[in-house]
């Protein structure tokens, strides 16, 4: 690990001079914490391997948009780029879940395994209606948000690889009747460039918030697991009310900022 000091030397010789010496060693340097986050994904039944590999794209790319005069630490700037990343592989790797959903369901589907492990449904199945209840409750969703939810993630994504008939009707898979759908190579690319254009926008808009802000603000909507009012009430000595002003007022900011820069930088018209 560095120390400041080094840290920020390293980040100033990239930042002035693209220095890719410098750059390697201050991702070298936190792929531990890559690793560490990529560890907390292990439940959506994907490659340990390749959740690891999106999560240092998104540490490479926390590296390369890092500005050390901010005054924090890369490893917090980080831990946001390297959670988008591996939340993208894994909304993309899940067909029941796309990124055309809202807010709330994203959040339903990452958390919803462990707010039934809190209060002990761990069985296959539908669930009963007081803990629909309750992890609706816990998560500010709706009943019927999390019933579905929770057969689709009970179903999971049936297997491409799979045979179709019995065994006399040759070998033939579910992936030989599909039709490629997908759009070519060019568009992908573009979709992909302005995703990474959205999270950009949003890191520099980042820079118009107060470090109080800021910290409220990815703690209680930019975090894997979202803190509660209450918690952070206690940490800043304050009451949850006042918290929950800040974060309405830290949203609103950084909304306005994003639509300002997105101005500017012509990715959207004038009114």
């Amino acid at each position: 690990m560095l120390e400041p000091e080094e840290e920020y030397m390293l980040a100033k010789r990239w930042v002035d001079h693209e220095d890719s010496g410098a750059a390697h060693k201050l991702v070298t340097s936190h792929l531990r914490l890559a690793a560490k986050i990529a560890m907390g994904y292990r439940g959506y039944g994907l490659p340990q391997a390749e959740v690891i590999s999106e999560a240092n794209v998104g540490l490479m790319q926390a590296v390369k948009r890092f500005d050390p005069e901010k005054g924090f630490r890369l490893a917090t700037y980080a831990m946001w780029w390297i959670r988008a990343s591996i939340q993208e592989y894994i909304l993309r790797s899940w067909s029941l879940v796309k990124l055309g959903t809202t807010s709330g369901q994203k959040k339903l589907f990452f958390n919803l395994r462990k707010a039934k492990a809190r209060i002990g449904a761990l069985e296959e199945g539908d669930l009963r209606p007081e803990n629909v209840k309750q992890i609706a409750n816990d998560l500010g969703v709706t009943e019927d948000e999390v019933i579905s939810m929770n057969r689709r993630m009970s179903g999971g994504d049936a297997s491409l690889n799979a045979t179709i008939g019995s065994e006399d009707d040759g070998t033939a898979q579910w992936q030989d009747w599909l039709q490629d759908e997908d759009a070519d190579q060019a568009t992908e690319y573009a979709e992909r460039d302005e995703m990474d254009a959205r999270r950009e926008l949003l890191a520099e808009a980042m820079g118009v918030l107060n470090e109080r802000e800021r910290d409220i603000l990815v703690q209680r909507r930019l975090s894997e697991e979202s803190i509660t009012l209450e918690d952070l009430s206690a940490q800043y000595s304050v009451s949850r009310e006042r918290i929950r002003q800040i974060e309405v007022r830290a949203f609103e900011k950084l909304q306005k900022r994003m639509q300002e820069l997105a101005m500017e930088k012509g990715m959207l018209e004038s009114a």
